[in-house]
C-alpha cells in the first residue's frame, strides 16, 4: 500500500485496528486507542463503524481473500491443472501471509465476540465453492479424473492451510523445507493423481 497520508480514514483505522489487537488481544485495546494511532478522533469511528467488533469485522471483509480469489478464477485461470493449482496456491500463501496478523486475532479472540466465528468461516467457505465448481469443470472438460470435487478442494485447502499455519508463529518448524518447494512438490503430486 503507498503511504498512510495517501489511505482513507477508513483504512486506516481497520489497519490501526489489526495492529493493536493482533498485539494486544481485542479485550485489551479501546476504540479511542485505534483511533489515536489511525491519527483519527474517536467520534470518527463510531460514525464510521458504530463499535469495536464491527470495525473488526470489516477488517476481514476488506483484508481476507475471498474477493481476491475469486478474481483470480474469474479472471486468470488457464484451464491447464498444474498450471492452475500452482497460481492458486501461490496466491493463497501471499494472501495468508500478508493477513498474518488478522489470521492470529482469528485464533485468539474466537471466543471473545459472537457470530466472529461464522464470519471468518465465510472465506474458507466461499474458496471452497469456487474450487469445488473449479474441479467439476476440469473433470467436463476431460482434464480431470473422476472424483468427488468438493473432497479435492477440501483436501487442496487443507493441505494448504495445515503448510500456513506450520509457519504462522515461527518459520523455524520444518526449516529445510522451503515454502515454495512444498508448493511445487504439492502441486505436482495433486496434478500427478487428478490427471486422466
Amino acid at each position: 500500500m503507498s503511504s498512510s497520508n495517501h489511505l482513507s480514514n477508513d483504512a486506516k483505522l481497520l489497519l490501526a485496528a489489526i495492529d493493536l489487537i493482533s498485539e494486544k488481544g481485542y479485550n485489551c485495546v479501546s476504540t479511542q486507542e485505534i483511533a489515536a494511532a489511525a491519527g483519527l478522533s474517536e467520534k470518527t469511528l463510531f460514525r464510521r463503524f458504530g463499535s469495536k467488533q464491527n470495525l473488526l469485522e470489516m477488517a476481514f471483509d476488506r483484508f481476507h481473500y475471498a474477493e481476491e480469489m475469486t478474481k483470480l478464477f474469474n479472471e486468470k485461470l488457464m484451464w491447464d491443472l498444474h498450471a492452475d493449482l500452482l497460481m492458486i496456491s501461490r496466491t493463497y500463501h501471499e494472501i495468508m501471509n500478508r493477513n498474518r496478523k488478522m489470521i492470529m486475532i482469528s485464533i485468539k479472540e474466537e471466543g471473545n465476540m459472537p457470530g466472529f466465528r461464522e464470519r471468518t468461516q465465510k472465506q474458507p467457505q466461499q474458496l471452497m465453492e469456487i474450487l469445488t465448481d473449479y474441479f467439476t469443470v476440469m473433470f467436463e472438460k476431460g482434464k480431470l479424473i473422476r472424483t468427488n470435487p468438493e473432497v479435492q478442494a477440501l483436501s487442496f485447502m487443507v493441505m494448504n492451510f495445515g503448510a500456513f499455519m506450520n509457519d504462522l508463529e515461527s518459520d523455524a518448524n520444518f526449516p529445510t523445507v522451503s515454502l515454495e518447494d512444498f508448493i511445487m512438490e504439492s502441486v505436482q503430486i495433486f496434478t500427478r493423481a487428478l490427471t486422466p
